[in-house]
C-alpha cells in the first residue's frame, strides 16, 4: 500500500465511498444529503491542510485522510484529521496505515498534539484503532450525535500528544 498526496484526479474514486459513508449517517457529522461539489471542497484541502489517498499496487484508491490545523491562532499548534476507508477494503490495515501517516505528518509539520473533535462512540472500530495509536478519550458529549438506527449516542473528543 502506498499513501500519497491526493489530487483532483482521485476525487472520482473517492466520491462513491465518501458519499456512501456520509449518506449512511453513522460516523460523520456531515449532512447526510451532502452534494458532491461540497464534499469535494470539504475533503480536498488547500495548504496548510493536506489530503492523501492510500492506493494498492494497481493504483486503486482504498481510503483517504485529510489533516489540518484543528483551530487557528493560539490553537494552531494542534492538528486534526478525518479518515474514510472504502468499505470494500475494510479490515486490511488501511485505516491504521492512514492513522500512522497522519501522526507522522503532524510531527513533521511541527504540531504538538492531535485532536479528533467528533468520534461517534458507536463507531467502536475507529475508537479502538485510535486508542491503539495512543489517543485518549478526553470527554464524551452525551447524546452529541443522532445515529440513524441507535438514536442519540455520545460523541467523543479524542487527543494524543505528539
Amino acid at each position: 500500500m502506498l499513501i500519497r498526496e491526493a489530487t483532483a484526479a482521485d476525487w472520482p474514486a473517492i466520491w462513491p465511498f465518501f458519499h456512501t459513508i456520509v449518506a449512511a449517517g453513522e460516523t460523520y457529522t456531515y449532512p447526510r444529503d451532502l452534494d458532491e461539489a461540497t464534499g469535494r471542497e470539504m475533503w480536498l484541502l488547500e495548504p496548510p491542510g493536506h489530503t492523501v489517498v492510500a492506493v494498492d499496487d494497481s493504483g486503486t484508491v482504498l481510503g483517504t485522510a485529510k489533516m489540518n490545523p484543528n483551530h487557528m491562532g493560539g490553537s494552531a499548534h494542534i492538528a486534526s484529521a478525518s479518515f474514510m476507508v472504502d468499505p470494500r477494503y475494510g479490515g486490511r490495515g488501511v485505516g491504521r496505515a492512514l492513522g500512522e501517516y497522519v501522526l507522522a505528518w503532524a510531527r513533521a509539520e511541527g504540531y504538538r498534539a492531535m485532536q479528533f473533535n467528533a468520534v461517534v462512540e458507536t463507531n467502536t472500530g475507529a475508537v479502538a484503532l485510535w486508542e491503539s495509536l495512543g489517543f485518549t478519550i478526553m470527554t464524551t458529549l452525551p447524546e452529541g450525535f443522532r445515529h440513524p438506527t441507535k438514536g442519540y449516542v455520545g460523541l467523543h473528543i479524542m487527543y494524543r500528544r505528539l
